[in-house]
């Protein structure tokens, strides 16, 4: 049987990306999202994809979907959390319903993740628990108050888990894109950038999927991904 690799926030660019590397490499895939009709169709498409329906900022239901993972495929043993929920403004302008729902989805879905899967991967001798990011997880601009916190926090509660997990086997790494990803809208937000300017999803898959596979004597426990063209 192979190794199941579950992916969340599986949407048209960096989830897809990442679901069609791992499928390729001859992993099974387990992937989350809201939208059923964009999960059938990237399964259509792909072999080895495995659509489950979930807003993984309800625990209960990630719950239950991730005990039929384990029915269906069998114990993930790599977990990519890419799902996101974004809430940005100032301090003074944001929501902060959507700011808690942003937490919901970027902290506390991770954290599920990690409680729930982690302890299989240490009995199967290893694994890895990676989440995707950006550099909100390492600063908070004026308009990111609502948004930054909730990365900030994600990174900070993997740090805490791959200090007690690694020494068990398990890697643990936050993969953060500073970048501009190749997308429809953002095409059309920046259109006088020439191609290279943007961050294509098939390269940050690369990246997870390099991190995801790395020997136990060089882990990386954080990866940025910043593109020629970006200011930082």
């Amino acid at each position: 049987m192979n190794d199941v690799v579950l992916v969340t926030g599986v949407g048209p660019g960096t989830g897809k990306a990442i679901v069609e590397r791992f499928a390729a490499s001859g992993y099974s895939v387990a992937m989350l999202a809201r939208s059923a009709q964009r999960l059938n169709d990237i399964a259509q498409a792909t072999p080895n994809t495995h659509p489950f329906v979930c807003d993984v900022s309800d625990a209960d239901r990630l719950g239950a979907v991730l005990e039929e993972i384990r029915q269906q495929l069998g114990a993930p043993k790599i977990v990519i959390h890419n799902a996101v929920g974004a809430e940005r403004g100032t301090y003074l302008d944001v929501d902060a319903e959507k700011m808690r729902a942003a937490f919901e989805i970027n902290t506390m879905a991770l954290l599920s993740l990690a409680k729930q899967l982690v302890p299989d991967m240490q009995a199967s001798g290893g694994g890895a628990l990676i989440a995707t990011g950006n550099t909100s997880a390492y600063r908070g601009k004026a308009r990111f108050a609502g948004f930054a916190p909730t990365k900030a926090a994600q990174r900070i509660l993997l740090e805490s888990i791959a200090r007690e997990a690694g020494p068990k086997g398990v890697h643990v790494a936050y993969v953060a894109i500073d970048a501009v990803i190749d997308l429809a809208w953002t095409r059309e937000a920046f259109p006088n950038k020439p191609d290279d300017f943007f961050c294509q999803p098939a390269d940050i898959a690369n990246e997870v999927v390099r991190i995801a596979e790395q020997p136990r004597s060089a882990w990386s426990f954080e990866s940025v991904i910043r593109p020629y063209g970006e200011v930082w």
